[in-house]
């Protein structure tokens, strides 16, 4: 079964075929982080409005490349939730209209669910496992017990790890994206420079939850506060003792939850799985089962959305026409009542 799969979650326009949920035909990702750049965050519009002018020719691209016509796609699949609303619209329309022109199975994915499912194109990973979900909008620690059944156990309270990577490079003009720009940097700078205080969250209820509002103020406003006898301001410097603090937090309720569930087997997932810290650290781990997508798939792209996908249409799972995107999935926002 070849599925075609069409990632248009935010600035990222993808489209890959994938054969029997494993083996990658063809993974195009068209990026549109030259229309971004000048300010230094994605603008909705203007990633709307690509994704409507580029989505035909990254398909045509990605059949070409998996040296397949039409006719021999079985499926089509698109992310449908989370992200922003008008591109998700542009990728999902386009494969509604695909399969339904073709007779085909159409299935909508969460795109957090495929950023988890990335690790499993490159060998299979038995359940169950912690997830570690970490993008540009979501900080997640999870149980998974299947493909699309996760408990969310943590979450984050304020801004996703993402948004303060982004956040703290576009204040001190690093670049953008800001967390590649910041982890470049980070590898040349002294992580030790700075001490930067981690989140003081209440016990019980934020017990595996993190908080990255107060780190992001602490390096922008008061950054003279943490600095290390001896030590100097750099963007090397900055950007390493920022890098550290912010995954340190992650790890260590990462770590509080494997000692709770006592799964010892870890799957991350997400732009910031590529970060050269966070995969040290837990490359370090020898007692844990540790696995991260290839780099190449730690970003948005249609690959993990098609190979997830084909679980769906195995179980004989689609979706109607009528399927509409989403901008959010409430479960993996904090809320009050989080576990």
């Amino acid at each position: 079964m070849r599925i075609l799969g069409i990632e248009t979650s935010c600035d990222e326009c993808a489209a890959a075929v994938v054969e029997e949920g494993r083996h990658i035909l063809s993974n195009v990702v068209m990026t549109q982080i030259p229309l971004h750049e000048r300010y230094q965050g994605v603008v909705p519009e203007i990633a709307s409005r690509a994704h409507i002018e580029w989505i035909l020719g990254a398909v045509r691209r990605a059949l070409a490349e998996a040296q397949l016509d039409i006719d021999d796609i079985d499926g089509v699949a698109a992310t449908a939730k989370p992200g922003l609303i008008g591109s998700l619209a542009v990728g999902l329309s386009f494969a509604k209209a695909f399969a339904w022109a073709r007779g085909l199975p159409f299935k909508g994915i969460n795109h957090m669910l495929a950023h988890l499912y990335a690790p499993q194109l490159e060998e299979t990973i038995e359940y169950p496992f912690l997830g570690l979900l970490v993008s540009g909008g979501h900080t997640i620690i999870c149980r998974a017990d299947d493909f699309d059944s996760i408990a969310v156990l943590g979450t984050t309270i304020d801004d996703a790890a993402g948004e303060a990577f982004d956040k703290v490079a576009k204040y001190y003009g690093f670049g953008y994206p800001g967390g590649l720009v910041i982890d470049q940097l980070a590898e040349r700078g002294d992580e030790n420079a700075f001490k930067f205080p981690l989140p003081s969250l209440h016990k019980g209820e934020h017990r595996y939850d993190v908080s990255y509002s107060g780190l992001k103020t602490a390096v922008i406003h008061h950054l003279h506060s943490y600095l290390r006898p001896g030590a100097s301001i750099s963007p090397e410097n900055i950007a390493a003792s920022f890098r550290k603090t912010a995954i340190d937090t992650l790890l260590s309720r990462l770590y509080r939850a494997v000692r709770d569930t006592g799964i010892r087997t870890i799957v991350a997932g997400g732009g910031v799985a590529a970060n050269a810290y966070l995969r040290r650290e837990l490359a370090g781990k020898k007692d844990l089962r540790v696995f991260f997508p290839p780099l190449s798939l730690c970003g948005d792209n249609g690959a993990m959305v098609a190979g997830i996908a084909w679980h769906y249409f195995c179980r004989g799972e689609a979706d109607g026409w009528d399927l509409a995107p989403s901008s959010r999935v409430m479960d993996f926002k904090w809320r009050q009542n989080h576990p």
